[in-house]
Formats: structure tokens, sequence, C-alpha cells
């Protein structure tokens, strides 16, 4: 979690990001080697903001720079160095106020095509390694990997000023940002790989980074939106999971652990983005619509009680706005829910050949669920068994090897 704020204050300095990158980096690894010995500081972060800059001052006198440039960068490194975090934020004219956020708009940047601008910045807040970045866009690792490198490159070479945007070019760049905050929260609630099925620190800091956004663009209905999606959907962490940390799908959930909380002020952003979207004469955006059917999710008290109808019509608008095969896949379920499970399986059968979801382990998972509604339990083991082979997620590959052993037992 230190390691972004680390890139992006460094970043500051030293205007070089694959530079602040590996200072971030030596940084971690000096807290590796010294803390088992001397204890975990009170203030890690500044502990590692400042064994950062004090590298970033031998790194610049080793490095052979122009005289002029050297010695301006070396007093102000020094100078900064006894200086508390606190402070040396307080002293930047800094009109986002959090280093995350600042960061993130500078890498996405407009020079970048928006499939680099969200893989770099992923990648640098969100601590999302390649393949979890690959899982999210539904491409291949190399091609993630290749378009970071261009990324950097280009900002490289073109010079691009580590500062930041004027609010003009915050706007013009806050799609790419609220695209970000998405992807980063999604991997948070349902993990790519490894023991976990949730990451709830990567929940906890795409809302907080999403609600220092409304509060930076207040009339951006968008914003709202997605702020409304993630508060909704973050009031269920705590029972999407099992004492053991096994996966509990929603409408197994028991809902008195959804956080009430949460969902009041999630409803109420909603709320927000749909008032401004009127106000502004257009239709609810797709991050609002997403928001809208997570509100009909946390408004039932019971999973019979949920409007399955109206959530495959918030698809369906979904659909026509930000036309996907994963926004159609997800119709399908709700379809399957409000229409019966033949017309569900109807909408996924016609998906089945989408090259973007050949290797996407919720097409079978999907699928098939709702052959073992229709009582095809054969072919649905089999299709339980091919989403297994497709998940990199432990807890989910033993929940679908159990669902299909479940069908072999009829």
């Amino acid at each position: 979690m230190e390691s972004a704020r680390l890139i992006a204050g460094l970043l500051r300095m030293v205007r070089d990001l694959d530079l602040a990158e590996e200072l971030a980096q030596d940084a971690l690894v000096a807290a590796l080697e010294q803390w088992p010995g001397t204890g975990v500081p009170e203030n890690p972060g500044a502990w590692l903001m400042a064994t950062a800059k004090r590298r970033a001052i031998d790194r610049l006198r080793r490095l052979k720079l122009a005289e002029r440039k050297h010695e301006e960068l070396g007093r102000e490194l020094e100078a900064q160095q006894e200086t508390a975090m606190e402070a040396f934020d307080a002293e930047l004219d800094d009109p986002i106020g959090d280093d995350l956020l600042r960061l993130m708009f500078i890498a996405c940047h407009p020079r970048l095509p928006p499939e680099a601008r969200t893989a770099l910045t992923l990648r640098l807040l969100g601590g999302l390694t390649t393949g979890e970045i690959a899982r999210a866009f539904l491409v291949p690792e190399p091609t993630v990997a290749q378009r970071i490198v261009r990324a950097k490159r280009t900002l490289a070479e073109a010079r691009v000023p580590f500062e930041v945007p004027g609010q003009a070019e915050l706007r013009d760049r806050l799609a790419s940002v609220l695209e970000v905050i998405y992807l980063i929260f999604n991997e948070g609630y349902s993990a790519t790989a490894g023991e976990d099925w949730i990451r709830p620190g990567l929940c906890e800091e795409a809302l907080r980074l999403g609600r220092i956004l409304a509060g930076l663009v207040p009339q951006e209905p968008e914003v709202h939106g997605l702020v409304a999606l993630l508060e909704i959907q973050a009031s269920r962490l705590r029972a999407r999971v099992g004492p053991g940390g096994e996966p509990i799908l929603l409408l197994d959930q028991d809902r008195g652990r959804w956080d009430q909380l949460l969902i009041r002020r999630g409803l109420a952003a909603l709320e927000q983005a749909l008032a401004l979207a009127q106000a502004l004469g257009g239709p609810p955006g797709p991050y609002t619509l997403q928001a809208a059917i997570a509100g009909c999710h946390a408004r039932a008290r019971a999973a019979t009680d949920t409007d399955w109808a109206r959530i495959a019509a918030l698809y369906e608008a979904l659909a026509r706005l930000m036309p996907s095969p994963i926004v159609e896949l997800n119709r399908a379920v709700a379809l399957a829910m409000a229409s019966g499970p033949a017309a569900g399986l109807e909408l996924v059968d016609a998906l089945a050949s989408e090259p973007s979801l050949r290797d996407y382990h919720l097409l079978p998972s999907i699928r098939g669920d709702l052959l073992a509604k229709l009582g095809r339990a054969g072919e649905a083991r089999a299709e339980f068994q091919r989403a297994a082979g497709l998940t990199r997620n432990t807890r989910e590959r033993k929940l679908l090897l159990d669902r299909a052993a479940a069908c072999e037992r009829g």
C-alpha cells in the first residue's frame, strides 16, 4: 500500500518515472532488511519516504547531471529530507491534495492511448501485477507489459511535466481516472489469483480515491455514480467470505452482515448522480446505471425480494450505452432470474463465440449454473470443470470444483 505513495512522492522530486519506481523499491528492501531487527517504526510511511529521499540524493549525486541542475536538486532534496512529510506536502501548490490522485491524473495523460493510461496507472497506483491487469482487460499478459513499457517511454520522450494539470485538462482525463478506480476496486472485490477471494485493501483504496475525486469535481454525475457503486459493493465485503475465507455467492449471503452505513451512503450518492444527470439533460452514465443495479440488490431485504426484471432492464440500458460482452453476460444472469434459466442460456450461448470471452472463466461458470437449473447435470459438470481450469484464484477454483462434484452426485 505504501509503494504507490512512495512513487508518487518521489516522482515530484526526481521527475523520472523509472527512477522513482526504483527508489521506492530500494526503500522497501531497506525496510525488509532493517525492520525485523529494529521493529516497525511508528510511522512506516514517513520512514520509507525519508529513506527513499536519502537514496534519491545519493543517486542524483552519482549521476552526471548538468552541474547547475545537480546542485539545485541536491540542495532541494537535502532540505526536504529533514522536513516531515506533512509539512513537505503543505508547501506544495497542490489543488488535488493527494499524491496518489495527482499521479493518477499525470499517468492518464492525453498523449497515451486510453488502454495504456489505465494499465500504467493500475501498475503504479493500484499495485496490481501485469497478470491482474491483463485479466481486467481480457487481453494477454505480454500485451499489458508492452503497453506499460511503451507508456513510460512515451512520457519520457515527450518530456511530459510531472505536475498537476489545470482544471480543463483534469476534466478531459476524468474518464480514464474513473476507469482506473473502478478496475482497482474490481480486483479487490474479486481477486484474479492467489489464496484470497477478496482483497479489502484495494477496495478501501479505490473507495478513498473515489470519495476524494467526488470532492474535487462535485458537479460530475459519473463521479458520484462510481462512488455510489463502490459504496454499495463494499457494503457486502464481510458477507462475501465465510469463516475459512471460502466464497459466498450473492444469493447465499447473510444480508444482516451487509454494512448499512455504506448502503445509505451509496444510495445517497446514487440519488445525487441521477439528479445531476437529469439537470444536465442527459441519460445516466454507465457507472450510475451499474450503481442503480447494485441499489436494487441493496434494497432487497431477502434474495427473493430482488427486482430482477428491473435489473434486467438496467442491464439492457447499459448494453445500449456501453456495448460489451461482459455486460451481455451479466444481462443473461438477470434475464435468467427474471424469465427463467432457458432465456438466460440462450443469451449465454450467443456469446460462446466471442473471442474476448474465450478464456474468461465466468462464461462457463454461468453456463454451468444455468444448465444445472435446467436439470442438465452432465453438461453443467463439464462447464464447471472448464471454468475451474480457467481461474487462477484458489478459492474460486475450489468453489467451481465443488459445484462440478455436486452435479456428478446428481
